[in-house]
């Protein structure tokens, strides 16, 4: 029988490729006009993570959910412009730097903005989105964010839901027709969540 999930800040040494597998089965279908194919681009993720921008659920010892959080410049998903080139090549690389930049988001003053986030199939439904999410609250109430951004794109209901009953509201959306043939979604909608001094809660979940 599995054990109640430990949420952990940071992701554990050793689980960079669960971690990129993850991340890839729930945005694959976003990243993979600038990332493909699949197994190249989860070698990617995983060798550009930054371990210190995202927080885990583990399972009898292994990642089943992961958050991604960009702050201080830097996010769960790294590699720059030369890590992109080297991987894909000059030609092919130039292309997907374009599309990376179409899909990048900074924070704004006291903002923090999440890079996503993957549960693992076997365990949706079980609560770990949602100790996912309080954490990262945490962690911008901790680095005094007064607020979480997202973006969720369209074809994505479920995220979409999950992050409402979580406090998160809908303040924009932008139209991206040119994208739905390209990467298969033709609307992004920045959500926002405000930190309040609730979400202040060291060492209560984290291991």
């Amino acid at each position: 029988m599995s054990t109640r999930p430990v949420i952990s800040r940071g992701v554990p040494q050793g689980s960079e490729a669960r971690v990129a597998a993850l991340y890839w089965e729930a945005f694959g279908r976003k990243l993979g006009a600038a990332l493909n194919p699949p197994d190249k681009a989860r070698a990617f993720l995983a060798a550009h993570l930054h371990h210190d921008r995202g927080v885990t659920a583990l399972v009898d010892g292994e990642v089943a959910g992961v958050a991604g959080y960009r702050l201080g410049g830097r996010g769960l998903t790294g590699g720059g412009a030369s890590d992109v080139l080297a991987a894909y090549g000059a030609l092919r690389g130039l292309h997907r730097l374009a599309l990376l930049t179409l899909l990048e988001r900074r924070p704004a003053a006291r903002e923090l903005v999440m890079d996503g986030i993957a549960v693992a199939p076997e365990h949706r439904g079980t609560g770990i989105g949602g100790r996912l999410l309080r954490e990262i609250a945490a962690v911008a109430a901790e680095a005094r964010c007064r607020r979480v951004r997202l973006d969720v794109i369209d074809v994505n209901p479920r995220a979409r839901a999950l992050y409402e009953r979580h406090g998160f509201v809908a303040v924009r959306t932008e139209n991206t027709p040119y994208l739905r043939g390209l990467m298969g979604f033709g609307a992004v909608t920045t959500m926002h969540r405000p930190v309040t001094a609730a979400d202040s809660h060291p060492g209560q979940e984290t291991s």
